[in-house]
């Protein structure tokens, strides 16, 4: 399948908007059934790299199926990505793509906006399909201090 990067650019604004209005089951619909998520960050106080999430496609609905038990911060999150690469493979049944990523967090009491987080979405997507699916999603964060009760994936 042929596919013209701006589809696979609103596919990631898309995936963005989902997961702010916290429609996860329709961002599951976005994903391959191979789908693998992960959140990791490299701590420089350790010298080592850090995994905080990883979960298949199967994992990552039963986990948001049981987000709201968890005693978590409901302020909104607003996702921004900057798609900065496409590179498509020889056969054309995948792209990987890097998009700059910001999350701002705006406070239930009072609607204060700040900067919770920045750093890198490196996904790939499908193109072997009808329509182009999320293979995999990592999320490289620069950001390590995100405080208390953040389970929702960026």
């Amino acid at each position: 399948m042929t596919v013209d990067r701006s589809v696979i650019e609103e596919l990631i604004h898309e995936s963005c908007t989902l997961l702010d209005e916290r429609d996860f089951s329709r961002f599951i619909d976005l994903c391959h059934p191979g789908f693998r998520y992960k959140l990791t960050t490299y701590s420089p106080e350790i010298g080592k790299e850090m995994t905080w999430l990883d979960r298949d496609r199967a994992e990552m609905a039963d986990f948001f199926d049981v987000l709201p038990k968890h005693n978590s911060d409901q302020s909104p999150l607003t996702r921004i990505a900057t798609v900065r690469k496409i590179a498509f493979s020889d056969s054309e049944e995948h792209a990987a793509v890097v998009s700059a990523l910001q999350v701002y967090k705006t406070a239930l009491d009072g609607g204060a906006t700040e900067l919770l987080a920045v750093g890198k979405y490196y996904d790939t997507f499908s193109l072997s399909g009808d329509a182009p699916t999320l293979l995999e999603r990592t999320v490289r964060l620069d950001t390590r201090d995100l405080g208390w009760g953040y389970h929702v994936p960026f």
